[in-house]
């Protein structure tokens, strides 16, 4: 890529796509095609085509997609397949229409199978059953994935695809009903802390930033039982009260984490040095089976649910109880990238966890 390189960045608004455009600009980009919903609606095709045919990228970094935590992925099962199918698909096939130079693709690690080996490597890819709770997402995110490998083996173009592990960072959802466990973990000990002091007023004003099917709490009451759908419960106890954070699941599964900017280094270090060719194993072409060219983009480092609750919680200062419900599902056991193929190719992260977690609740307190 040039300085001047027209880029587009789908889902630039996003956590992903805004960490991605930061680390543009940080290294002197700043040619941006910036077009997003409702302007551009990426699920219906004439819009996708029409947009790529008047504005001709020549860089597409592919972040938008419908994403969420468990109880999203599982609930709104066909949404996640459908939009993310369509989405993808309509970019890439853009892509090759109106021959964009290179697009990199963004999947997920829950394309690997729910038992595969740990660390997860990029072979493990369909070689055993997925995860059911988000089965359809992790199916639209390998369909995206071939996609891409199949275009460049079929048309000679140059996509690439990474599977990012479990991202969080500025700018992330904390939307109750949808967001993924590490903003979720974050808001709710902040709510909870504020419960713990009675600051209503600083719990009506983050409903009213954050809102989750409720815009306004009319009075504390509203407040406490919409509060208490979430997993947080003030409980009255020998006569004060005290307050409690229930979490899904055992707190037994390990997961991954990475600072989002650091993620978006990766892409973009990858954009401008790697290309599909040098992603093909020489076995591979010996056999006349080429697949598995994604890279694993992931710190190498796990942490329990349980262990990340409890560091969220000292980070924030709640100082209450934490309890897990495993009447609710866990979800994967374990996933652990196995980010040798990016290590080989020149890229480590950066940020550590407590570090990140520390920059999160700092920004979100402001």
């Amino acid at each position: 890529m040039n300085k001047d390189s027209k880029i587009y960045v789908a889902g630039y608004d996003g956590l992903v796509g805004s960490s991605i455009v930061k680390i543009l600009k940080s290294k002197g980009y700043g040619n941006f095609i910036f077009k997003g919903y409702p302007e551009l609606n990426l699920i219906d095709q004439k819009d996708t085509e029409k947009f790529f045919e008047e504005e001709k990228p020549e860089y597409v970094f592919l972040a938008a997609a419908k994403v969420g935590g468990i109880y999203a992925n599982n609930t709104y099962r066909a949404q996640f397949i459908y939009e993310n199918i369509m989405i993808q698909s309509n970019i890439i096939h853009s892509c090759y229409k109106h021959n964009v130079k290179k697009l990199l693709f963004l999947g997920s690690t829950c394309i690997y199978p729910k038992l595969a080996p740990q660390p997860m490597k990029e072979d493990a890819m369909l070689t055993d059953v997925l995860e059911y709770t988000n089965e359809p997402y992790a199916v639209a995110k390998i369909s995206g994935m071939k996609m891409c490998e199949s275009y460049n083996l079929q048309y000679g173009t140059n996509f690439i695809s990474v599977m990012p592990t479990n991202l969080y960072g500025f700018n992330d959802n904390y939307n109750l009903e949808n967001s993924h466990v590490l903003p979720a973990l974050i808001r709710k000990n902040h709510l909870c802390k504020c419960l713990e002091n009675d600051d209503f007023e600083l719990i009506s004003k983050d409903l009213a930033k954050y809102p989750s099917k409720i815009d306004k709490a009319v009075n504390e009451n509203e407040i406490l039982l919409f509060l208490e759908k979430h997993g947080i419960k003030r409980i009255r106890e020998n006569g004060s009260y005290k307050v409690e954070l229930h979490v899904w699941g055992t707190g037994s599964p390990m997961r991954e984490f990475l600072w989002a900017e650091d993620m978006a280094d990766a892409c973009v270090f990858l954009m401008e040095n790697i290309d599909f060719k040098d992603l093909i194993n020489v076995s591979d072409i010996q056999n006349n089976e080429i697949r598995n060219t994604h890279v694993n983009i992931g710190s190498g480092k796990e942490i329990s649910i349980k262990d990340v609750a409890f560091l969220v919680k000292d980070i924030v200062g709640f100082k209450g109880e934490i309890k897990f419900d495993p009447s609710k599902p866990d979800g994967t056991p374990r996933k652990l990238t196995d980010p040798g193929k990016l290590h080989r190719l020149g890229w480590h992260h950066r940020i550590e966890l407590e570090e990140g977690i520390k920059m999160v609740y700092e920004n979100y307190c402001r």
